[in-house]
């Protein structure tokens, strides 16, 4: 079970929104620091362990850049993503580059960066060598179809787009291995918020058992391997946290008996966790506009589904704490809303709260990953500012709230003028 205490009280959100209006994403810097440092504690005992940070969870420089000193690099899946990473300073090597569909500009900009490159599928191989030309180094990434079980959220591995299939895998390490390619990466990803830790230990097994048979069967030798992510956070208070010791020890264990066993130059070991890394530690602050009864009891919030997708569309839980009454018993259901023109514009449905009353400052939980990440501007909704608690309390804004200018700004509205 998972506590849903805070790091701040009502009176400092109070104190906050007196310069930033809600509603706004904000991070602890402190507990984010604390979790990277215990996933490298508990992974220490792997080969050559690397975490690169998933940027898609949480897109923001200041966010990478404090990982970056933690000793993590970045997982990039796009062109933003890549000048976010150099905006932060994680360049070279210290850069997973796992696209799908890829432009070819994004493979020239990851081959310029020094980016290691893991290609989705086999005919990229071509396409990066005409484009960007092939480099000292390239992964790829494995989809085990109905070997792997996926998970619920990301579905069935051979429903999947992403990755080769086991056959292509040998065809496309044979093909680098004529091409003159030296140095070799194997990758996959088959979950997304997965709670249980022998789920990581079964993939990581199976890739290993997977190197072992390319290693013997093409002639080459695998410079890391990449788990990819997927770890869970507790988003109900009545779950646990995924334990990083147990992973590691499980995943050290399957590396000993395959890796090991047969003798193979050891591969280095990777993560590419986002959600793991920071969910935990934001949170979505609103305030309540209007209260209204009709066959239901809704809460009406200054924020909406443009600020926290995951509820809308997945029916995600995201516990909710009402500041200033967390011991007062939950005596009334609700539905909490946003104005999106949209029903699904919900951040929870049937939820059992406090008394809630018009200006009630509320807190929804668990967003520091896929949260002002996933964020759009339907029904001309505008993005909120992020926010950093620092880890002596001050607050410093690592992203302004768009403005109508914002939202207006791509439009040719001079143009407008003389159209007919």
């Amino acid at each position: 079970m998972v506590s849903k205490e805070l790091p701040f009280t009502k009176e400092k959100i109070e104190e906050i929104i007196q310069t930033y209006p809600t509603p706004f994403h904000i991070y602890d810097e402190k507990a984010i620091r604390a979790n990277a440092k215990d996933m490298l504690r508990a992974f220490s005992k792997v080969n050559g362990f690397k975490e690169f940070f998933a940027v898609k969870a949480l897109p923001n420089p200041y966010i990478l850049k404090i990982l970056k000193e933690e000793g993590f690099g970045a997982d990039c899946s796009s062109l933003p993503e890549l000048l976010l990473a150099e905006k932060a300073g994680i360049t070279g090597e210290n850069i997973m580059f796992s696209s799908n569909d890829t432009p070819a500009d994004e493979f020239v900009k990851a081959r310029e960066m020094g980016a290691i490159i893991n290609l989705d599928d086999i005919s990229h191989i071509e396409v990066l060598e005409k484009t960007a030309g092939l480099p000292d180094v390239l992964c790829f990434r494995y989809n085990p179809g109905p070997l792997k079980e996926g998970n619920a959220l990301i579905g069935k591995p051979e429903e999947a787009k992403y990755g080769f299939t086991r056959e292509q895998l040998f065809e496309g390490y044979e093909i680098l291995k004529k091409k003159g390619v030296k140095r070799f990466g194997l990758h996959t990803m088959v979950a997304s918020n997965e709670l249980n830790p022998d789920y990581f230990v079964e993939t990581a097994r199976i890739l290993f058992e997977v190197i072992v048979e390319i290693s013997k069967k093409v002639g080459i030798q695998f410079e890391f391997v990449n788990l990819g992510g997927g770890i869970g956070i507790p988003y109900r208070p009545e779950q646990d946290r995924v334990s990083f010791d147990k992973i590691a020890s499980g995943v050290q264990k399957a590396y000993d008996e395959t890796i090991v066993k047969n003798g193979l130059t050891p591969p280095k070991v990777y993560l590419e966790c986002g959600r793991v890394i920071t969910g935990p530690y934001g949170y979505l602050i609103t305030s309540v506009r209007h209260l209204k009864s009709i066959y239901k009891d809704y809460v009406g919030t200054d924020a909406c589904m443009a600020n926290l997708m995951r509820p809308g569309i997945y029916g995600a839980y995201h516990h909710i704490t009402i500041l200033g009454k967390e011991n007062q018993p939950a005596t009334t259901k609700y539905d909490v809303t946003g104005s999106l023109c949209e029903n699904n514009d919900k951040f929870a449905v049937d939820r059992m709260l406090p008394k809630v009353e018009r200006g009630d400052l509320l807190v929804i939980h668990d967003t520091g990953a896929h949260g002002y990440a996933m964020g759009f501007n339907y029904n001309g909704k505008l993005r909120s500012a992020e926010l950093l608690l620092r880890p002596d309390g001050s607050v410093k804004q690592i992203r302004r709230a768009e403005t109508i200018d914002d939202y207006f700004a791509t439009l040719d509205l001079n143009g407008l003028k003389n159209f007919k």
